[in-house]
């Protein structure tokens, strides 16, 4: 995927928020003060944000209260977990009178549906207005911020951030079992079955079993062979050899190496059972660092390792998804809507998100930015995931309209290999059921 920010270690240690000094004297309020921005513009409004429960829409709620004092404009939030409110946001979008003006977004998952519905307000003309937005804002973001913000004729959007999928290791397990980290997908397998012992309650790998969720899962699996799910042109790659090899991968992980009801398990079930030392290597997205590292939540603090994608048997890619925040395009807010969403994708707040492990902006000036790094929290190890992963990502979902089916559908057979069924005969079932799903999206 070009324009994804692909810098070496050793350029990141050098050149990666205009430093939290900024921020700790007064953050974005701070900052926006030398700007033309008339942020007093909506004061008196009152918004209703709905964001996705993570550690990004930690980093908005915790400092909300700056934007309030910013703007005059009061924020009610609400973190909904992932999923839940993925539905939520679907459902009410379509409605046509949702309870909320701002919605965070997974530009991996929603992105054409969004497009499709018309559901999100155009911001180009509110990144044009000099009164509303600084000269250069929309050229600091890399290009696959863009790319995924871009409709045809508009901007849908706002890049929040990028997630990288590595592989969470626990360097003591390692080191008991005399094994070094894993470079290969046979050498996950063995190392994840030799960190495994029932008996001690402690498994060599978690990876999300719960459906949909567990889609990306096998899709990652799939670049290893050099594979993705849908093609260019639309044509469905789910019954392929490269399908069924990772599918099988898939299955002997998460029955032979992860914990007693792993098919009930999304992220925050792996990371609980990681944060409990109880895990040998966890797979997900690099923003979910943070309490891996908090000594009041977490048993492994200082024993985390964090690894590149190992490489598959054809191609070595890291997995890579992105989300966004906009504006309903049935708000009555919008104006006021749009600067939350430029707040909450601004230097100063990507470089908290940045600093504390929380996730990778899409920014160019905060990743160029020699402060940044400076006050990066994370240990060396997070910082050198990044740089490895970027410079292997690929999309790991499919950019189609029905990507919240696909996700089921497939994650439906996934879950049924995990109690035991043939992943070829489940994926040649999963494809003939969906083929017809995204035929019909296609149309009209």
């Amino acid at each position: 995927m070009t324009g994804i920010w692909t810098p070496t270690r050793r350029q990141f240690m050098a050149t990666t928020a205009t430093g939290l000094a900024t921020a700790g004297m007064g953050g974005f309020g701070a900052a926006a003060a030398t700007s033309s921005v008339d942020w007093k513009k909506f004061a008196g409004t009152t918004l209703e944000v709905n964001l996705i429960k993570s550690p990004r829409g930690d980093i908005l709620q915790k400092y909300q209260s700056e934007f309030e004092a910013l703007t005059g404009i009061k924020v009610n939030s609400e973190q909904i977990p992932e999923q839940q409110q993925r539905q939520k946001a679907v459902i009410e979008l379509s409605s046509g009178k949702p309870s909320f003006d701002v919605v965070h977004l997974s530009f991996h998952v929603q992105k054409r549906q969004f497009e499709k519905g018309g559901w999100l307000a155009d911001l180009t003309p509110f990144i044009a207005d000099p009164a509303l937005t600084p000269g250069g804002f929309w050229d600091d973001f890399g290009e696959a911020g863009k790319a995924f913000a871009k409709d045809t004729n508009k901007i849908g959007g706002l890049p929040l951030s990028v997630d990288y999928w590595i592989v969470y290791y626990n360097k003591e397990l390692f080191e008991k079992k005399g094994l070094k980290y894993p470079t290969t997908f046979e050498e996950l397998e063995a190392t994840a079955i030799a960190l495994t012992d029932p008996k001690t309650q402690t498994y060599g790998f978690a990876a999300r079993g719960i459906k949909n969720a567990n889609t990306p899962v096998w899709t990652t699996f799939m670049l290893g062979h050099d594979s993705y799910s849908v093609d260019a042109s639309g044509k469905l790659l789910t019954e392929t050899a490269a399908a069924i090899e990772a599918a099988k991968l898939y299955q002997r992980l998460l029955t032979k190496a992860s914990p007693r009801g792993i098919s009930g398990y999304n992220w925050m079930e792996c990371q609980s059972a990681f944060l409990q030392g109880r895990v040998g290597m966890w797979l997900d997205g690099i923003g979910f660092a943070p309490p891996l590292e908090d000594p009041e939540k977490s048993r492994v603090v200082g024993k985390v390792g964090y690894g590149v994608m190992p490489k598959g048997p054809k191609a070595h890619a890291s997995g890579t998804f992105g989300d966004g925040i906009g504006v309903a395009a049935a708000s009555t807010k919008q104006g006021a809507g749009y600067l939350y969403c430029q707040w909450a994708v601004s230097k100063e707040m990507g470089t908290r998100l940045l600093q504390t492990g929380s996730g990778v902006p899409f920014r160019n000036s905060i990743l160029n930015d020699p402060q940044v790094k400076a006050g990066v929290t994370m240990p060396g190890g997070w910082v050198d995931a990044i740089a490895g992963s970027a410079a292997v990502s690929r999309l790991a979902l499919p950019v189609i309209i029905p990507v919240a089916e696909f996700r089921d559908v497939f994650g439906i057979a996934l879950t049924n290999m995990i109690s035991g069924a043939d992943p070829e005969a489940e994926l040649k079932r999963a494809t003939a059921e969906f083929q017809p799903i995204l035929e019909r999206s296609e149309k009209g």
